[in-house]
């Protein structure tokens, strides 16, 4: 699990990779020069690519060898196919799916969720938080921990929430499902230049 000063990360990286950083408050500060005055130099092509690589891991909470990894699984994908293909796998991670469904604040709250053992795949308990969910899997929130606190405030939390159309969670029956493919929606994350990163 990656952890660190978020507001610090979000100005080397940007603001899209935290929840929290996506404020005016943060944007304001984000604005500011280096002291003296001066503008950040531009990053080399290199330094683009690893800027969107660390993008990538901090966004999900994955490791470098989990991201390499990841890359490693679609490598033999050739052509724009590649980079959707990466991002379909990033997304079905169990506690990506179940931070998109609405159910967890952050990536890291469901990521933990996860572990302890709160949520059940097809009838199987499930403590992997990179366990891959595919299209018609039913995603259930354990009996034995409906009633736990981090589940209480759920109905206020899912109010006003817009899940992506690729995933839906039915509040009466507190369980969830897995419609289609993940489509990218995330304009912030250069997929191609992270695939570019690990070629060299």
């Amino acid at each position: 699990m990656i952890s660190k000063p978020k507001f610090k990360i979000c100005r080397r990286l940007g603001p899209g990779v935290y929840d929290k950083c996506q404020t005016s408050k943060f944007a304001s500060s984000a604005t500011k020069t280096l002291p003296g005055g001066k503008r950040p130099k531009a990053p080399t092509e290199y330094g683009t690519q690893l800027i969107e690589k660390q993008k990538i891991r901090f966004s999900y909470g994955i490791s470098e060898r989990q991201l390499s990894n990841y890359v490693k699984k679609v490598s033999h994908i050739k052509g724009a196919g590649t980079a959707l293909k990466l991002f379909e796998n990033l997304e079905s991670r169990l506690d990506n799916v179940i931070y998109r469904m609405g159910l967890g604040a952050s990536r890291r709250a469901t990521r933990q969720m996860v572990s302890h053992g709160h949520f059940i795949v097809n009838n199987h308990r499930i403590t992997v938080p990179s366990y891959e969910v595919k299209i018609g899997d039913i995603i259930k929130i354990r009996e034995g921990s409906k009633n736990k606190k981090i589940f209480q405030s759920l109905a206020d939390r899912l109010k006003d929430y817009n899940s992506p159309p690729w995933v839906v969670f039915d509040l009466s029956s507190m369980e969830g499902g897995i419609l289609a493919k993940p489509k990218n929606a995330e304009t912030f994350l250069d997929l191609n230049a992270v695939l570019e990163f690990y070629s060299r």
